[in-house]
């Protein structure tokens, strides 16, 4: 290979790994250094460009720890240009499509419906996935009670037939295109749906987002309307009520680690403490089963992890950055060996349960206290970064001590250093670096750092797009096996 060739080959692998980045941690919202408009016309341009010039790994990328909102617009350009693919590609690309729906909230998998259809998009393969999708929900009643919208406009655009008669097809059909003409549905919701309209007693047997609706409707207190309708909310939808009911039911060991993290960065200081046993112990469960087999696997880690003011988020990811960085402490420390985590904090505090987002960013000074040795005097194996990359105090310390550290002291990278990054900077289309030889990766949930830390490694400019791409290759063959032993 020529140098010409080489050269290609990184440009490309760095195009791939912008949009990875991006597909990652943007999810066109307003971010604490960048308006909403920003992040959109950022996120606009990076998937445009990925899809023209890169149209396999825009559709690996479905098999990546992608956000939703970037899996439902791959989704959609993947159907609006699919005359722009080969027979084969078109085949790869619905299978991809197919198990990627599934794994999407439902919620959002109408709204991409929605999205097709205003499109105009309703070629065969369309129409066959959409039909496929719909075909294995598990209860299209429900779905038609809560989100009666999304599924009238699926079933207009494929023109599912909801044939007249006895059966559960004809009866969602009969309540989204003939309301009323049926005077009792054999559909236990579909019914509560019809007696709540006058019944006050079938409200707390809807769906809570829909009988939130009624509940108004009807004039009902709100906290006698959440007591009874308790028994049938979803986790997130306790979760939201917790403060109006003050439930202590709560199964926060059940919850997803960085939902969790969130949650905890909801309550005042004084419930934090209070609460400091029960929280704590959640945190370090959730890690648990997070890491998996990872566990204790990692060796002596050293983590740097940002609670600045600028962790505070914005108004629509309010506190994610520092829940991010809560999160994955307690994930490294179940990830490193048994007593080899070090975790230190921007802003020097000590008790993690505590944090709250705060001061400058001295990412330069806590690095280089990471990468004191640790007990025994043995440096650590790994350093994990956890920030959104503004070096400020003084600006451009953390770039310079990593910089010297690997040339001068760590030639052999006997310290394997990691900067994970939970923003994602509309300017510079990626997330943003802390020196051109840092392996740096997008993050939204600390969950997927065992992932990320590995296609991290491609960030260091010595791999090529043939090594990325096969990589995405075995994400690739792994997702599309795992759906299919679970069908």
């Amino acid at each position: 290979m020529n140098t010409s060739e080489t050269l290609a080959d990184l440009v490309a692998a760095e195009d791939v790994l912008l949009f990875v980045n991006a597909a990652i941690t943007a999810t066109g919202q307003r971010e604490f250094r960048s308006d909403a408009v920003g992040q959109q016309l950022s996120l606009d341009f990076l998937h445009a460009y990925v899809l023209v010039n890169y149209r396999r790994v825009y559709a690996s990328s479905l098999a990546l720890d992608i956000n939703d909102h970037n899996a439902a617009r791959i989704v959609l350009g993947l159907l609006e240009t699919a005359g722009e693919a080969g027979a084969e590609e078109r085949r790869t690309e619905g299978r991809l499509i197919a198990a990627r729906l599934a794994l999407l909230p439902p919620q959002r998998v109408y709204r991409l419906f929605g999205e097709v259809r205003r499109a105009g998009i309703n070629n065969r393969r369309t129409r066959a996935i959409i039909r496929d999708w719909l075909a294995a929900r598990p209860d299209l009643g429900h779905d038609a009670v809560k989100y009666r919208g999304g599924v009238k406009t699926a079933a207009r655009h494929i023109h599912l037939r909801c044939p007249e008669g006895a059966g559960p097809l004809a009866e969602v059909g009969a309540f989204l295109f003939r309301p009323g003409r049926l005077p009792r549905y054999e559909h236990r919701l579909l019914d509560a749906w019809r007696r709540a309209h006058y019944e006050q007693g079938a409200v707390a047997e809807l769906p809570f987002t829909v009988a939130e609706g009624f509940a108004a409707r009807h004039g009902m207190k709100r906290e006698v309307f959440l007591k009874r309708a308790a028994p049938r909310m979803t986790r997130l939808e306790r979760l939201r009520t917790h403060s109006v009911t003050q439930r202590p039911e709560i199964d926060l060991t059940a919850m997803p680690l960085t939902r969790l993290a969130l949650y905890v960065l909801s309550l005042p200081f004084e419930q934090r403490a209070a609460r400091r046993t029960e929280l704590t112990g959640a945190l370090r469960t959730a890690a648990r089963r997070a890491a998996g087999g990872h566990a204790g696997s990692w060796g002596r880690v050293h983590a740097v992890l940002d609670d600045s003011f600028s962790s505070s988020g914005s108004g629509q990811k309010r506190r994610r950055p520092l829940a991010v960085a809560l999160a994955g402490h307690h994930l490294l420390e179940v990830l490193a060996a048994p007593g080899a985590y070090r975790g230190l904090w921007t802003s020097g505090r000590g008790d993690a349960l505590l944090v709250r987002p705060w001061g400058p960013t001295p990412l330069g000074m806590r690095v280089l206290d990471a990468l004191e040795p640790g007990p025994g005097g043995a440096a650590p194996d790994r350093l994990v970064i956890v920030s959104d990359g503004w070096d400020n105090a003084p600006a451009g310390l953390a770039g310079e001590v990593l910089r010297v550290w690997r040339k001068r002291l760590d030639p052999g990278r006997r310290t394997a250093v990691v900067h994970v990054n939970p923003v994602y900077d509309a300017d510079g289309f990626d997330v943003r670096r802390l020196a051109p030889g840092v392996p740096t990766a997008g993050i939204r949930d600390a969950e997927d750092l065992p992932a990320l830390v590995e296609i991290a490694r491609f960030a260091e400019g010595r791999t090529g797009a043939a090594a990325l791409h096969a990589y995405l290759d075995r994400r690739v063959a792994l997702f599309l096996g795992e759906k299919e032993t679970v069908s």
